[in-house]
């Protein structure tokens, strides 16, 4: 058993030093400081480098009346002021790129843009083809003043050090294929697949980061896990299509809702977490490649996955 898991670690090791030899050119665009310092007059200029951050719907006095706008230029100071560099950001990416490019060969780095969006955590990483757009309004810490109307699950992962995690998610979502299935088991194997991916991508970052989790939050899941997967089982709700056990185990919220004392106790999402150790599970058990488990129906997956939390 030592010697299978020192053979994995040099295995590994050896892996990594091969991927950090991939050339990727990294590109960052500052759009967000362009911007910030851009007059009327400069304004063509700025538009004929940026084309596809200026709708033609919008006429020139919009974009000059945004860069008048004293909300504006207080949020576009406040990124200048948090991100005077990009260096540190910049290398990650570069490492997340070298990944993608070893798991799928196909892949051409994008050009990064740095932005700023109003905020809105919804979008704030964007893959589009060739382009990476980065809303750093979204990254000044969960402290910051801009958030204080946001609820604490959500700012929570608004920290710069969580930029390459969702930069991550965006391209494992694309690459993930519907799933047929609406079972709750389908749900938690689809986010299962996205955060077994993001393993691959950055595995330099904490798995807390990867699921976007607390130290905390990350160390309840990992003691409850077999209590939550008994919950699951005893109520038959693996194969169950009620669109409300989404909301309650997958998506963001500020906690699980199991209707029992410990809801307070849980972090939201705890479905995508037992669906990342099924997942796990199947392809330490499995001889297949990370191409076909992605196109693997969930119940394939999960009756040939032998997962069995522990006590």
């Amino acid at each position: 058993m030592i010697l299978s898991v020192i053979f994995s670690c040099n295995r590994k090791d050896r892996m990594e030093e091969e991927i950090g030899k991939i050339k990727i050119d990294v590109r960052v665009d500052r759009f967000d400081k362009e911007f910030s310092r851009a007059t009327p007059e400069a304004l063509p200029q700025l538009k004929s480098a940026y084309p596809f951050l200026f709708p033609s719907q919008y006429k020139d006095s919009v974009w000059i009346a945004k860069m008048k706008d004293t909300i504006q230029q207080e949020v576009t100071g406040e990124v200048v002021r948090a991100f005077p560099g990009f260096s540190e950001e910049k290398e990650e990416l570069r490492s997340l790129f070298q990944h993608i490019k070893y798991y799928f060969p196909d892949f051409k780095a994008p050009k990064v843009i740095t932005l700023t969006s109003n905020v809105d955590y919804r979008n704030r990483v964007i893959w589009a083809d060739s382009l990476l757009l980065l809303s750093l309004d979204v990254y000044l810490g969960p402290d910051h003043r801009f958030y204080n109307a946001i609820p604490q699950y959500r700012k929570k992962n608004f920290s710069r050090e969580q930029i390459v995690s969702d930069a991550a998610s965006g391209y494992a979502s694309a690459k993930i294929p519907r799933e047929k299935g609406r079972s709750f088991l389908a749900a938690m194997i689809h986010a299962g697949k996205e955060l077994y991916l993001k393993d691959l991508l950055i595995p330099f970052k904490s798995e807390a980061s990867r699921i976007g989790y607390t130290d905390k939050e990350m160390n309840w899941v990992v003691a409850n896990e077999s209590e939550m997967w008994r919950y699951f089982v005893a109520r038959n709700l693996l194969f169950a299509t009620d669109s409300k056990l989404k909301d309650r185990f997958i998506e963001p919220a500020p906690f699980s809702k199991f209707y029992l004392e410990l809801d307070n106790e849980s972090p939201g999402g705890v479905g995508r977490f037992i669906g990342w150790r099924i997942v796990r599970a199947y392809m330490h058990n499995n001889d297949v490649s990370l191409q076909e488990m992605l196109r693997t129906p969930a119940g394939d997956i999960f009756n040939k996955s032998g997962y069995k939390p522990e006590k």
